[in-house]
């Protein structure tokens, strides 16, 4: 009779024994499963560690959680984020945000072979539209009647440039160019749960940037400098100083100041015209900006660079909600260029038979 040798045998014990720890192991839930994931994540950004923890609460509050991740299939774990947004009304971009937590979740649970595939590999694409742009970017008309009202340098050039707020907060006078017309951008500034002010680099690689400016948002730059009320001792914040806004407190404001200032202009404009405005924030400042620029026909590589998105796919989405009306307008100025073109053509070949006829 053939007999495994002790070697053979040790080595099949201990695959029975791990087999066994991974059965164990696939009777973890959710939400025990998700705190495993992100205790490996400990080099990362104070911003992504209080989305994080803005993830962790949601997903505590779901019947999901308690599920074990063995019986997670495909099935289910696209019917949880179709009831989030159908449901539970998330946006797109909050559902984008709890599935790249979920995601590298069970793919780490693949990776230790506790399970054999991961519910969260399929194409968010194809489960969930995509409409973060058309719901956050707001029209032209919109814009223009919105600056109008408020008459103010901040929020024309949030609409003109498309920069993070977070970006704009950190913004100090030696990053302001006035006469080369640029604004260099490789920080920005965050204001922690526990109210710590840090400076952190940018949200990616491709946020460190330096942007070119227009005249006319060069003149708002240089009226907020000439009004820029400077302290005696300015606030460092890890080292930075100069910021272009202060609270009462001698600090500098932060996205949550620039929010709540917002929340309050849109307000007024709504309690004084009938035709009311929608949600307006520095993020759909930004938003608009993007789809403006994809409108009007810029290189989405050149987009995607002003930007600071580190995936053309992100810059790319916005051109692909352009929609019959964009297009229409698009086909009316192409045939004015044409037309133009036309005529330009007429006058070269008048004179050009005219100095002939002169010649002859």
């Amino acid at each position: 009779m053939w007999c495994l040798s002790f070697r053979e045998l040790k080595k099949q014990v201990n695959t029975d024994l791990d087999l066994l720890v991974n059965i164990v192991d696939g009777q973890l839930t959710v939400c025990e499963l998700v705190d495993r994931y992100l205790k490996t994540k400990t080099r990362v950004r104070q911003s992504t560690k209080q989305g994080y923890v803005t993830v962790r609460r949601l997903l505590a509050k779901e019947a999901f959680d308690k599920k074990t991740i063995r019986s997670v299939k495909t099935f289910d774990a696209k019917l949880f984020l179709i009831k989030l947004l159908q449901e539970d009304g998330k946006s797109y971009s909050s559902i984008h945000t709890i599935r790249g937590v979920l995601r590298p979740a069970f793919q780490m649970a693949v990776d230790d072979d506790i399970l054999v595939k991961n519910p969260f590999g399929f194409q968010l694409a194809g489960v969930l539209i995509n409409d973060a742009v058309t719901r956050e970017a707001i029209t032209k008309d919109q814009m223009r009647k919105f600056l109008k009202f408020v008459h103010d340098d901040v929020v024309y050039i949030l609409f003109h440039t498309g920069m993070r707020i977070s970006e704009f907060c950190g913004l100090t006078l030696k990053d302001i160019d006035l006469e080369n017309r640029t604004v260099n951008i490789d920080h920005q500034l965050q204001r922690t749960s526990d109210m710590r002010y840090i400076i952190e680099t940018t949200k990616t690689d491709a946020g460190t940037r330096v942007l070119p400016i227009t005249e006319d948002v060069a003149q708002m730059f240089q009226a907020i400098i000439e009004d820029r009320n400077a302290l005696k001792v300015e606030k460092s914040i890890d080292g930075y100083s100069g910021f272009l806004f202060y609270d009462d407190n001698g600090m500098p404001l932060v996205a949550m100041h620039w929010q709540h200032r917002f929340n309050h202009m849109v307000g007024r404009y709504n309690d004084i015209y009938w035709v009311q405005l929608p949600n307006i924030t520095p993020h759909v400042c930004r938003h608009t900006y993007c789809s403006n620029m994809a409108k009007s026909g810029m290189n989405p590589k050149t987009l995607q660079y002003l930007m600071g998105h580190s995936d053309i796919s992100v810059t790319m989405n916005v051109y692909t909600h352009i929609g019959f009306d964009d297009a229409e307008e698009e086909l009316k100025r192409m045939e004015e260029f044409r037309k133009a073109q036309a005529e330009v053509e007429q006058k070269k070949e008048k004179t050009m038979s005219q100095k002939m006829f002169k010649v002859v």
